[in-house]
Protein backbone atom coordinates (compact mmCIF):
# COMPACT_ATOMS: atom_id res chain seq x y z
CA UNK A 1 0.00 0.00 0.00
CA UNK A 2 1.75 3.19 -1.21
CA UNK A 3 1.51 6.33 1.36
CA UNK A 4 -1.08 8.28 -1.38
CA UNK A 5 -3.98 5.22 -0.60
CA UNK A 6 -2.59 4.91 3.13
CA UNK A 7 -5.49 5.68 5.45
CA UNK A 8 -5.69 8.64 7.65
CA UNK A 9 -4.97 7.94 11.12
CA UNK A 10 -7.40 10.96 12.49
CA UNK A 11 -11.26 10.79 12.58
CA UNK A 12 -13.68 11.79 9.93
CA UNK A 13 -14.94 14.47 12.60
CA UNK A 14 -10.72 15.95 12.33
CA UNK A 15 -10.79 15.77 8.79
CA UNK A 16 -13.99 17.33 8.59
CA UNK A 17 -13.18 20.45 10.70
CA UNK A 18 -9.70 20.97 9.52
CA UNK A 19 -11.19 20.90 6.09
CA UNK A 20 -13.58 23.32 6.84
CA UNK A 21 -11.00 25.86 8.96
CA UNK A 22 -8.71 25.85 5.77
CA UNK A 23 -11.80 26.94 3.71
CA UNK A 24 -12.58 29.73 6.25
CA UNK A 25 -9.25 30.73 5.96
CA UNK A 26 -9.16 31.23 2.75
CA UNK A 27 -12.21 32.58 2.56
CA UNK A 28 -11.02 35.55 5.01
CA UNK A 29 -8.35 36.21 2.72
CA UNK A 30 -10.21 36.24 0.02
CA UNK A 31 -12.30 38.89 1.76
CA UNK A 32 -9.75 41.69 3.11
CA UNK A 33 -8.26 41.58 -0.10
CA UNK A 34 -7.98 44.97 -2.04
CA UNK A 35 -9.63 45.44 -5.29
CA UNK A 36 -8.62 48.18 -7.15
CA UNK A 37 -10.49 50.34 -9.82
CA UNK A 38 -8.91 52.31 -12.52
CA UNK A 39 -9.55 56.09 -12.28
CA UNK A 40 -8.91 56.74 -15.41
CA UNK A 41 -5.60 58.68 -14.62
CA UNK A 42 -3.87 55.36 -14.10
CA UNK A 43 -3.92 55.24 -10.10
CA UNK A 44 -6.46 53.23 -8.21
CA UNK A 45 -9.36 54.87 -6.67
CA UNK A 46 -11.31 52.51 -5.11
CA UNK A 47 -14.10 51.66 -2.28
CA UNK A 48 -11.33 49.21 -1.18
CA UNK A 49 -8.73 51.83 -0.27
CA UNK A 50 -10.86 53.86 1.73
CA UNK A 51 -9.77 54.03 5.41
CA UNK A 52 -12.10 51.80 8.25
CA UNK A 53 -15.60 53.75 8.67
CA UNK A 54 -15.86 55.13 5.27
CA UNK A 55 -18.54 53.36 2.63
CA UNK A 56 -17.48 52.62 -1.28
CA UNK A 57 -18.67 52.68 -4.29
CA UNK A 58 -18.84 53.38 -7.90
CA UNK A 59 -17.38 57.10 -8.69
CA UNK A 60 -20.14 57.97 -11.11
CA UNK A 61 -22.80 61.03 -11.79
CA UNK A 62 -26.55 60.37 -11.68
CA UNK A 63 -28.55 60.89 -14.94
CA UNK A 64 -30.48 63.97 -13.25
CA UNK A 65 -27.38 66.10 -12.11
CA UNK A 66 -27.21 65.43 -8.65
CA UNK A 67 -23.85 64.95 -7.19
CA UNK A 68 -22.90 61.58 -6.55
CA UNK A 69 -19.80 59.64 -4.69
CA UNK A 70 -16.57 61.34 -5.72
CA UNK A 71 -17.81 64.15 -8.08
CA UNK A 72 -17.94 66.96 -5.05
CA UNK A 73 -15.39 69.28 -5.92
CA UNK A 74 -13.42 71.93 -3.96
CA UNK A 75 -10.72 74.51 -4.60
CA UNK A 76 -8.09 74.73 -1.68
CA UNK A 77 -7.85 78.56 -0.66
CA UNK A 78 -4.40 78.15 1.44
CA UNK A 79 -0.93 78.27 0.30
CA UNK A 80 -0.30 74.71 2.17
CA UNK A 81 -2.92 72.49 3.07
CA UNK A 82 -2.16 69.35 4.86
CA UNK A 83 -3.37 66.56 4.04
CA UNK A 84 -3.50 63.69 6.68
CA UNK A 85 -4.46 60.06 8.02
CA UNK A 86 -7.40 61.05 9.83
CA UNK A 87 -9.79 64.62 10.42
CA UNK A 88 -7.20 65.33 13.37
CA UNK A 89 -4.71 68.38 13.24
CA UNK A 90 -2.09 65.83 15.01
CA UNK A 91 -2.59 62.65 12.81
CA UNK A 92 0.56 62.33 9.99
CA UNK A 93 0.71 64.41 7.23
CA UNK A 94 0.21 62.32 3.22
CA UNK A 95 0.85 65.09 1.25
CA UNK A 96 0.11 69.05 0.58
CA UNK A 97 -2.40 70.21 -1.07
CA UNK A 98 -1.83 74.06 -3.06
CA UNK A 99 -3.87 77.23 -3.13
CA UNK A 100 -5.81 77.14 -6.43
CA UNK A 101 -5.83 73.02 -6.88
CA UNK A 102 -8.70 71.64 -7.69
CA UNK A 103 -9.34 68.44 -5.38
CA UNK A 104 -12.16 65.29 -5.32
CA UNK A 105 -14.01 64.90 -2.00
CA UNK A 106 -15.51 62.10 -1.04
CA UNK A 107 -17.44 63.10 1.75
CA UNK A 108 -17.65 65.22 5.37
CA UNK A 109 -17.11 64.22 8.87
CA UNK A 110 -16.48 66.53 12.30
CA UNK A 111 -12.95 66.35 13.34
CA UNK A 112 -10.43 68.51 14.97
CA UNK A 113 -11.85 72.38 14.77
CA UNK A 114 -9.45 74.45 12.60
CA UNK A 115 -10.27 78.43 12.92
CA UNK A 116 -13.88 77.49 14.19
CA UNK A 117 -14.80 74.93 11.47
CA UNK A 118 -15.40 71.39 12.87
CA UNK A 119 -15.80 70.05 9.46
CA UNK A 120 -13.01 68.04 7.50
CA UNK A 121 -13.02 66.43 3.72
CA UNK A 122 -12.21 63.17 2.84
CA UNK A 123 -10.37 63.49 -0.28
CA UNK A 124 -9.80 61.20 -3.09
CA UNK A 125 -7.04 62.43 -5.79
CA UNK A 126 -4.76 59.51 -5.60
CA UNK A 127 -4.42 59.24 -1.92
CA UNK A 128 -7.50 58.91 0.55
CA UNK A 129 -6.01 61.63 2.72
CA UNK A 130 -8.26 64.21 5.36
CA UNK A 131 -7.81 67.89 4.72
CA UNK A 132 -9.71 70.99 6.81
CA UNK A 133 -12.73 72.07 5.20
CA UNK A 134 -11.64 76.03 6.50
CA UNK A 135 -9.38 75.53 3.82
CA UNK A 136 -11.44 74.02 1.00
CA UNK A 137 -14.17 75.63 -0.71
CA UNK A 138 -17.06 74.15 -2.49
CA UNK A 139 -17.28 74.09 -6.21
CA UNK A 140 -20.97 73.24 -6.44
CA UNK A 141 -23.11 71.50 -3.66
CA UNK A 142 -21.52 70.76 0.07
CA UNK A 143 -20.38 66.69 -0.03
CA UNK A 144 -22.46 64.42 1.89
CA UNK A 145 -21.64 62.97 5.31
CA UNK A 146 -19.43 60.11 5.92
Amino acid sequence: MSLLSAPSSRSPLARGLAAALAAGALAGALAVTPAAAADGRGGADSAADAPAGVNGGDDWAGGDGRQEQGRYRGVVTTDRLPLRTSPSRGSEVIRYARRGETVRIHCKTPGDTVRGNPLWYLLTDGTWAWGAARYIDNIGPAPRWC
